[in-house]
């Protein structure tokens, strides 16, 4: 019968300490294999916190399952802030460019409700709304506007 452990790290710097090691070691698999795979696995979210699944069999083999950061973190890491405005409204988190906007889209396509990237991006850069991030150079609203009309259909 498989075992999961259930944890989140911080991406690609996960560590044999707790609250891994305690963990997995009664689980029997080699600790450092699993520490190793598992920063390789979340190498791309460097500075996050990521949700991660160890699903271990009866043979000792493991499988790692690794969760997305809520949308938010990884349109603060493209805007390269830590939190949001003091004042929101009245002062801006910053600008990403539709590149950016798309990638964020791409590496939560399986956690929103969008059947298409189009309308995935539309949906992240709707999540920047609350911190006045502005795509582009454009206010979130205007840009999805935009995004109906076919203006950005090559990144799509």
């Amino acid at each position: 019968m498989a075992q999961s452990v259930k944890t989140l790290v911080d991406g690609g710097r996960a560590t044999a300490g707790p609250p891994l090691g305690p963990a997995l070691g009664p689980l029997g698999v080699p600790v450092p294999k699993v520490v190793q795979a598992i920063n390789e696995e979340t190498k791309d979210f460097a500075g996050m916190k990521v949700p991660v699944t160890i699903t271990v069999d009866d043979k000792r083999n493991f499988v790692i399952t690794v969760g997305v950061p809520p949308t938010t973190a990884l349109l603060k890491k493209e805007l390269g802030i830590e939190r949001g405005p003091q004042k929101p409204g009245a002062e801006s988190a910053g600008n990403i460019s539709m590149e950016q906007a798309v990638k964020v889209a791409k590496m939560k396509k399986n956690d929103v409700l969008s059947y298409d990237l189009k309308s995935a991006t539309k949906e992240v850069i709707g999540s920047g709304v609350p911190f006045n991030m502005y795509v582009e150079g454009k206010p979130v609203k205007d840009v999805q506007k935009e995004i109906d009309e076919g203006k950005y259909d090559e990144y799509f």
